[in-house]
């Protein structure tokens, strides 16, 4: 170490001047605190007869006094006795005996990885279908939560077959305005401003797509007025505008608080509002950035139920994060009193080193207890499993569990109408 900081402290080996330093630093190091005075005949007797080789001083040159140079003294350095045989003698016999590397202690920072259980390993996305949206989404330059946030469902919900594949596309661009401990979505203060034409291209991509439901989500905007739902609610209608039109979900943001940006949002013909509350009220601080609260998310549930009866509202919740079951069931209860219709369970993955660490992974049995108590609780829907997410086979999900329960019950509702309408006597075939 001391070689090197001579190394750093001579500009120019060779010179007069540095001659004259390190007559000065070396009469300092051998005398002390009280050798300042002899210090400048030092330098200038080294100025006059060193002669530093050009390539500097070595760790040879402190091991022994070189005859041509009785300046040098190695008091307080290395022990002139200590030759270069001594050192790789030391080095030998420090060495293991069994010709093995000497153990390298982790530092405190390292932690011990904690392989993932065999139900959380998933198959690398790949098929025709998968491979289409993926190119799509590549043409028209559109951002997907599915690839920014690292889902691993991907290969899953883009690979279904055509209709029932399910795309969860990011609105207002892949940049947002805060940043939470479990996410990958990157973040700025000053994010680029909005697209004007990307509501127009959400919409080609989706009729391309063949999509009967379509998830989009929307990265946080508080640098704008209104958080961005004018122009969520353009994309909306203008898909709501197509003779044969899809599905939609809108993944909001809290809005900053301004329930009237929820009012516009929902007015624009949405069918399913969602927005998640993503852990229990203990750790929204932990888990979720400090302008984010879980009063606030149950508001805005509340305020998309209000402002449209007919809309379906969904909020979504990471297990696995450190929360207790007492405050999972007391965050369910919540949501249900403010008419909560749709909640997902999923475990909590980290997305990388620096974010929010794992504190448990739920068993796929834990998962389907949670489904049974948020169903008896009389959520409308409920999805649960370690790799469930928020909008993870939405299409399906949806399609299968909600509609197909609203259209059995207006069939049941006309064959109670036809009997009535049936006259006295008439037997109905069953």
């Amino acid at each position: 170490m001391l070689t090197s900081h001579l190394r750093r402290a001579v500009p120019r080996v060779g010179t007069a001047a540095s001659a004259s330093f390190m007559g000065r630093f070396i009469a300092t190091v051998s005398g002390g605190p009280g050798a300042a005075p002899a210090a400048d005949a030092a330098a200038a007797t080294a100025a006059s007869s060193t002669r530093i080789p050009k390539d500097g001083l070595t760790l040879q040159d402190f091991m022994a006094q070189p005859p041509h140079n009785p300046q040098i003294s190695t008091s307080g350095c290395i022990p002139a006795t200590l030759s270069m045989e001594d050192l790789n003698e030391a080095a030998a016999a420090a060495a293991p005996a069994d010709g093995t590397a000497p153990a390298v202690v982790p530092s405190r920072r390292q932690k011990e990885k904690v392989p993932k259980p065999s139900w959380l390993r998933m198959v690398p996305p790949s098929g025709a279908n998968y491979e289409r949206m993926r190119d799509t989404v590549r043409e028209l330059k559109l951002s997907t939560v599915c690839e920014e946030a690292r889902c691993p469902n991907i290969g899953e919900c883009w690979g279904g077959k055509k209709g029932h594949s399910t795309a969860t596309v990011m609105l207002m661009g892949d940049t947002c305005t805060r940043a939470c401990r479990f996410c990958a979505v990157k973040t700025s203060r000053t994010p680029p401003p909005l697209d004007p034409h990307e509501p127009a291209n959400m919409s080609d991509a989706i009729l391309r797509w063949g999509l009967d439901y379509v998830v989009f989500t929307i990265v946080t905007r508080d640098d704008l007025p209104d958080g961005g739902a004018e122009h969520i609610a353009e994309t909306v209608r203008r898909l709501k505008a197509h003779t044969s039109p899809p599905l939609v979900e809108a993944l909001t943001s809290d809005f900053g608080g301004r329930l009237e940006s929820v009012d516009t949002v929902v007015h624009a013909g949405l069918d399913v509002f969602a927005h998640n509350i993503e852990t229990v009220e203990s750790l929204q601080s932990v888990v979720r950035d400090r302008r984010n609260s879980f009063e606030r998310s149950l508001a805005v549930l509340g305020r998309a139920r209000q402002a449209s009866p007919e809309v379906i509202t969904k909020t979504s919740l990471m297990l696995g994060c450190g929360e207790k079951p007492d405050e999972i069931r007391a965050t369910l209860r919540a949501l249900r009193e403010v008419d909560c219709n749709v909640v997902t369970f999923g475990q909590y993955l980290r997305p990388s080193p620096r974010h929010l660490r794992v504190e448990e992974f739920i068993t796929p049995e834990a998962f389907q207890g949670w489904q049974q108590e948020a169903e008896a609780m009389g959520f409308l829907y409920v999805a649960s499993g370690p790799l469930v997410r928020s909008s993870y086979k939405a299409g399906e999900f949806f399609i299968k569990n909600v509609l197909d329960k609203r259209r059995a019950k207006a069939g049941a509702a006309t064959a109670d109408a036809a009997a009535e309408a049936a006259p006295a006597g008439t037997a109905t075939a069953l």
